[in-house]
């Protein structure tokens, strides 16, 4: 019989994820054009200080990110993805103790990284590329399946929706539909309703506000909103002053069963995380 302890810890490659707790799981852009950081850590120096500061600072996963999915972002080719990602994910495992995420949808950088000890694919694509969802199945890794239409470059030119939680739900749980049909299980999926990806600020704010229908779909769910636009035109914030929306917003995700949040602003964010949990403990 299975357990209900086995049930909540995911094997992430050589390390294993605690899923009866929320996590914070840090962004690191290895890209010259990402919306709040880019350029910052693509040198290999950089982006190793960075993770290291966002372990220290509490952060149990990081998201190694190569090509930009910002709104109207251009297109890399899985070559120039690869070395930007590569060395960092190699560099990561060697040096820190701490479950690597790629944020990717190319099927020659899954295959890759995780042979260099990657722990958990992250695809705004949903594995919807072709050979994403081979690459994913033979890498043995879980993924993350995030709700997007269209692709960056065009998601925002006019996203509409009749019941936007109700389809997000169900574009969701089409794409582990997919995944099991390739050969991988519900127990390894993760999903992410993508917020800012082809959605308006009233979707998102709807689709936040509603989240906890997702938990129909028995997995558990990645929050990234940190920095978003949707913050922004909330409260007519630069990206540069997003941080207080950003942590209620990772407030709210927490009480409301999101178990991974990804942040830019680890340390403030594991703050949020530690308080609530400490109130929620206490008898």
């Amino acid at each position: 019989m299975t357990s209900v302890q086995s049930l909540t810890r995911l094997p992430c490659g050589n390390r294993v994820l605690d899923l009866a707790q929320t996590h914070v799981m840090g962004i690191l852009n290895v890209t010259p054009d990402s919306f709040s950081d880019g350029g910052r850590y693509s040198q290999l120096d950089a982006a190793l200080r960075h993770a290291e500061a966002m372990v220290a600072a509490g952060a149990t996963l990081i998201d190694v990110g190569g090509e930009s999915t910002r709104p109207g972002a251009r297109a890399v080719s899985p070559l120039e993805e690869l070395e930007r990602v590569a060395p960092i994910v190699e560099l990561i495992n060697r040096e820190l103790d701490v479950i690597i995420s790629v944020d990717t949808s190319t099927p020659a950088v899954m295959r890759e990284t995780a042979r260099l000890g990657a722990g958990l694919i992250n695809d705004v694509r949903s594995l919807r590329r072709d050979g994403a969802l081979d690459a994913a199945a033979a890498t043995g890794l879980p993924v993350c399946l995030m709700h997007m239409l269209g692709e960056p470059g065009d998601m925002q030119d006019d996203p509409q929706y009749q019941d936007v939680t109700r389809e997000v739900g169900e574009f969701l749980a089409e794409r582990m539909s997919a995944c099991a049909l390739a050969g991988i299980p519900a127990e390894r999926v993760i999903l992410d309703p993508g917020f800012g990806f082809a959605k308006t600020l009233q979707h998102n704010l709807s689709l936040f506000k509603h989240m906890q229908s997702l938990h129909a779909l028995g997995r558990p769910l990645l929050v990234g909103v940190s920095r978003k636009s949707m913050i922004g035109h909330a409260l007519n914030r630069p990206v540069g002053e997003r941080l207080f929306g950003g942590l209620a917003l990772a407030a709210l995700a927490s009480v409301k069963g999101a178990r991974i949040l990804r942040v830019h602003d680890v340390a403030e964010t594991v703050d949020v995380v530690r308080m609530i949990a400490a109130v929620e403990s206490a008898e």
